[in-house]
């Protein structure tokens, strides 16, 4: 009866080390993994991750950005697209100070091709966040 125990423990061993061993290749994943992203995630591998995309961001992103939110930020979102940054600048109506705050950021922009993953209805403008 004692062999039979030991046998089992073995086997339960044997079964546990082999589910950690293929679970740990699972959580490896693909070797080519850029070209399983879905068109947002890659879209966060360029420039867009690292600046605010005139064309592309929702009006969350310019919170960080002193004197933006709200009022600033919509005028960027529903005159866009932009084909360079400096198009920001020639948005009608701005008021002086909103051209100078624009002028002093225009380094933390950037501007890409609109994704329609990330304009299409009104989410830039109302992200659903609360």
């Amino acid at each position: 009866m004692l062999g039979g125990i030991t046998v089992i423990k073995s086997l339960v061993r044997f079964v546990v080390v082999l589910v950690l061993v293929v679970s740990c290749f699972a959580f490896v994943g693909p070797a080519n993994a850029a070209k399983t992203l879905n068109p947002v995630d890659a879209k966060l591998t360029t420039e867009f991750g690292q600046a605010i995309d005139l064309n592309n961001s929702n009006i969350r992103m310019f919170r960080e950005l002193r004197g933006f939110y709200p009022n600033l930020a919509s005028k960027i979102i529903n005159n866009s697209p932009y084909d360079q940054v400096e198009d920001v600048l020639e948005i009608p109506g701005l008021s002086e100070t909103q051209k100078a705050r624009l002028q002093a950021n225009l380094d933390k922009f950037v501007v890409t091709p609109p994704s329609s993953e990330l304009i299409e209805g009104d989410d830039r403008l109302n992200p659903g966040v609360y």
